[in-house]
């Protein structure tokens, strides 16, 4: 049953008064960490470099292997002389360096422990825990997609993952599906890629281009302004919608609309495409993806209690999560609703 903080964050918004979390300019990604100093010392001479696994747009991921103790580890390359101007080359590996150290701070068992870090000639590299299992992104289609319970399950795990990394003053910045490794059989969980979406600002190789992944940045991230630890909620709200639907809350074939979208429409509620879903989940959902981050969740452990919250008063969903046309009745009217009378509630205005 959702408890009475559940149902006023959502129906009346107090997230807004709550302060945010995860700035920017928190001690542990500015500060050096004496445990890891990448700068120094690290070289791929180190690694048995093998088979490629993994390609992006400015860096491949090999399987390799440490020379002494034998690890098995994935090593990332990124392409940075090919992807920025030679000015700018020595801000853009100081930039990674510093990144790099604030990921290695990180310790979570949802998060993709980084090992080492280093240069090689004009690029740079980062060694990394190996995970088995598959990106998320092969859940987002119709007909792939998780039962509803699995999906908001992982989605609390992910939002605390995000608070503990906000807490230590890191933001992600490219939440989105396939940055997010899942092995359902072992029931292991990975974030991805923290502080990788940063090394990118400020390439003058691709002016005009929104870096990142533009359906999943929030309206403050599209508009170049500074982001803290809100504007991951804000991807993880896409990403969730997505998980449950097999649709983007925002699409579009032209740039230009979608980033107009996304700073100014409303997401379509989740039950145009999913109208057995709970009023409730809409709820979260709608929260996470507000426009303004002071009335979005102030923290992940937000988010996850009230996940948690709708888990507990969901029934058994179809599992199979078919991809449904939108509804030709009214989806609000086919909702799992909680009794006015139950606690938590408003009451009841006279008639």
């Amino acid at each position: 049953m959702a408890g009475s903080g559940f149902w006023n964050r959502l129906l009346g918004r107090t997230a807004a008064a709550q302060p945010a979390a995860g700035t920017e300019t928190a001690a542990a990604s500015t500060q050096p960490d004496a445990g890891f100093q990448p700068t120094r010392g690290a070289s791929l001479d180190h690694f048995e470099i093998g088979a490629e696994i993994g390609r992006g747009a400015m860096a491949t991921v090999h399987l390799a292997r440490e020379r002494v103790g034998g690890r098995q580890l994935a090593i990332k390359r990124l392409a940075l002389q090919r992807e920025f101007s030679a000015e700018d080359l020595i801000d853009v590996r100081q930039r990674f360096m510093r990144e790099a150290r604030a990921a290695r701070h990180l310790q979570h068992p949802d998060i993709l422990e980084v090992i080492d870090a280093g240069e090689a000639g004009e690029d740079a590299w980062i060694a990394m825990e190996y995970v088995q299992g598959q990106d998320l992104s092969h859940h987002t289609r119709p007909g792939q997609l998780l039962p509803v319970n699995e999906v908001l399950a992982l989605a609390v795990r992910l939002a605390r993952a995000l608070a503990y990394a906000h807490a230590q003053g890191v933001v992600h910045r490219d939440i989105k599906p396939s940055n997010v490794m899942l092995d359902r059989a072992k029931g292991t969980l990975k974030i991805m890629d923290f502080g990788i979406a940063r090394i990118a600002d400020g390439s003058r190789t691709r002016t005009g281009l929104v870096l990142g992944t533009p359906s999943f940045m929030s309206p403050e991230q599209l508009a170049g302004l500074k982001v803290d630890g809100r504007s991951d909620l804000y991807s993880l709200g896409v990403m969730l919608y997505q998980l449950l639907t097999g649709h983007l809350p925002h699409q579009s074939d032209s740039m230009a609309k979608l980033m107009h979208q996304i700073a100014n429409q409303p997401a379509p509620d989740v039950r145009h495409y999913r109208p057995e879903l709970p009023e409730s989940l809409a709820l979260v959902l709608a929260l996470a993806l507000e426009k303004r981050p002071e009335l979005r969740y102030a923290g992940g452990e937000q988010m996850a209690q009230d996940l948690e919250a709708v888990r507990a008063q969901m029934g058994p969903l179809d599992p199979a999560a078919p991809d449904k046309a939108a509804p030709s009745v009214d989806p609000f009217a086919q909702t799992l609703r909680l009794s006015a009378d139950e606690p938590g509630q408003n009451p009841r205005s006279p008639s």
